[in-house]
Parts: C-alpha cells; structure tokens; sequence
C-alpha cells in the first residue's frame, strides 16, 4: 500500500528565517558605502543616510509617501502563518514612520518543483489577510522560480510631511518606549530545534502577526520624537541607530524590558539565532554592558526582532499618552525601558 509523502517543511528549505535573513549591519554598511554619492531631490525627506525603516518623499504641502519593501525566508512552517507574518514585518516600516499603509505589492519567489502549489497559495492568503486587517489592497506584484521560498511586500503609505518620525530625532532627556517584548528569534530558533510547544508557538504568533498600528497616532504626538521599529539587528542594534541619528548615548535599563514569556530560559537552553552572534559582531564595540552581564542576556539584546515592536523617544511628559495609545492598541507589555542621555553616540546598558 502506498503512503503519500510528508510534507516539506517550509523551514527545512531556508537557511535562515524571518529578520534573522538580514545581512549583518556591519557587512550591509560596506555594501552600501558607494550610495552616497547618489542625487537627492530636495522632496525626497528621507532616504539612506540614517538607515531609517522607510524612504519618505513629499508629494505637497499635506501628502507624502512613504515607501518600504521588506521579505524573508519562512520563519515557521505553517504557510499561512508565514504569510502572515512577513505581512506583518513589511507593513511595520511604514507605521513605523508615522504613516498610514495605502496598497501593497506582493514579492514572491517560490520553489515551484518542491512546494505544493496548494502551499503557495496558502502563503499568500495569509499576506492578504494581514493587508486586509491593515485596510489596503494587494495591488500587484512579482513571482519568481527560487531554490528557497521567499514572500514578503512592498508597502506605500501616506502620512502629513510634518508628522514624518524618523529614528534620528531622539533629544536628551527623552525616555525610551518598546512597544513589544522581545524574543522572537529565540522563539524561532526552539521552533526549528522541536523545542517550542504549542503555547510558546501561539506567543510568537501573536506577536508576529499583531501590526504596528499605535505608529499613526504616536506621529500625531509633539511629545514624540524619534520612532523606529526593532527588527532583524535586534534592540542593541535599532537603539544605536537612534543614539547615531541624536548623536547621543541612549541607555537600556535591561531589568525593565519586556520579554516573550519563556524566552529567556529557551535561550539559556541554547535557543539562540546565528544572526544573535552576527549582530554582536557588527556593533558591540558600541555597546557597553555592565559588569556580569550574562551572555544569555546578550544573546536577547541582540536577538533578531522578526516584526518586533515600535520604539519611541519622547519627552517625558508625553510618556503618559505614549503608554496609553499602545495600551488602547492593544500592546499590553508597552513598556519605559530606558532613556536618551547626553554623551557620545552608543548604547549603554545597565
């Protein structure tokens, strides 16, 4: 008697999953160094010169757009969840800059020999779903034979040229807002090992798939001056891109935040992401660790964020409204977890 075939697991086919794809920050800014020199029209508000999540061009007075792509290899195998969740990742950048998401295209590249077509499809109803709980359209799209699946989006928003919050308008003084726990990679990486249980799997879903929507009335906030979203080079690395774009220290009090219930015992299990060691490498000459710091913790600074949370620099009579717009969104574990302090550009925690 015949028997059919298991089915592939989508993460057996990638060498890597969700933000842990992200190629090395350290590697990514040598790549990019022959950019500069590129021409830079005066409506082009924001591009490349702070690494912020989203290019930003002004249209006129009232509109500009905001334009992002993001996609990845399959961090789960469930196709529909996968679908979801880099939906999730890619919508992220624009309501991390203050936008509101108009349409989407669709960027799929799938081995079609391999994959069912059944699978496929599956993948790519999970994207639409997020985009229609999102309120915008898959208006289009490209597809591509690969040797890996990949799916994810490009996302255009708009939002008003002067509510454009950008990762590199922290001031001194402010308190640092995260928006979500972290411990998505940890996650992932027990996933891949059959070391996640069905509780631990329904947490990372729910955070992977939850979108960034506090973003569109956080940019409405004076009080709010810097808003970024962490994701594949970790909190360490997202809060030095804020602490460059100040040219400030920004410091994390570690004890204040929050993580993905079981995360930190995945870790010290060794649970922990390839990508943990790569971001390490690329900026922790940056990074002052207080003494004892254990090396489980900084495997979870640098834990590769797969649709993390926001976080927000703003002055510290704002933090009331900041912590209630996440609150009202749905972001429980929105938490201060540390503060922008004068001193030279680099992460300090403690």
């Amino acid at each position: 008697m015949s028997t059919s075939p298991a089915p592939v697991r989508l993460t057996s086919l990638s060498h890597g999953g969700g933000c842990g794809c992200k190629i090395a920050p350290g590697v990514l800014s040598q790549i990019l160094r022959g950019s500069a020199g590129l021409p830079v029209p005066p409506e082009l508000l924001v591009g490349i010169e702070t690494a912020d999540d989203a290019a930003v061009y002004r249209l006129n007075d009232e509109q500009a757009l905001v334009a992002t792509t993001d996609f990845f290899m399959p961090i789960v195998d469930d196709p529909y969840d996968f679908g979801r969740i880099a939906a999730t990742n890619a919508i992220s950048d624009v309501y991390a800059m203050g936008g509101r998401p108009i349409m989407a295209l669709a960027l799929v590249g799938m081995p079609i020999n391999v994959l069912p077509l059944e699978t496929i499809g599956r993948i790519l109803e999970g994207g639409r779903a997020v985009c229609a709980a999102a309120g915008i359209p898959v208006a289009g799209g490209h597809s591509i034979d690969s040797v890996e699946p990949i799916y994810g989006l490009v996302v255009l928003g708009l939002v008003h040229p002067d509510r454009v919050k950008r990762n590199a308008g922290a001031r001194a003084g402010d308190a640092l807002v995260l928006g979500k726990p972290l411990g998505v990679g940890v996650l992932s990486a027990a996933l891949k090992k059959d070391r996640l249980d069905g509780a631990g799997y329904d947490r990372m879903i729910a955070s992977t798939t939850r979108l960034n929507t506090p973003g569109v009335p956080l940019a409405e906030l004076a009080g709010v001056h810097a808003l970024t979203d962490v994701t594949g080079f970790g909190l360490a690395g997202h809060a030095l891109e804020l602490a460059r774009g100040a040219g400030c220290r920004v410091a994390i009090n570690w004890e204040q935040v929050p993580l993905i219930e079981g995360a930190r015992a995945l870790a010290a299990g060794g649970a922990i992401t390839g990508a943990s060691a790569r971001n390490w490498a690329s900026y922790g000459a940056e990074v002052v660790l207080p003494d004892g710091f254990e090396a489980v913790d900084q495997a979870l600074l640098t834990d590769p964020q797969t649709s993390g949370g926001l976080l927000v620099a703003c002055a510290p009579d704002a933090v009331t409204s900041v912590l209630d717009i996440f609150k009202r969104e749905g972001f429980a574990s929105a938490a201060v977890i540390g503060a922008v302090e004068a001193g030279p550009a680099e992460l300090v925690v403690r």
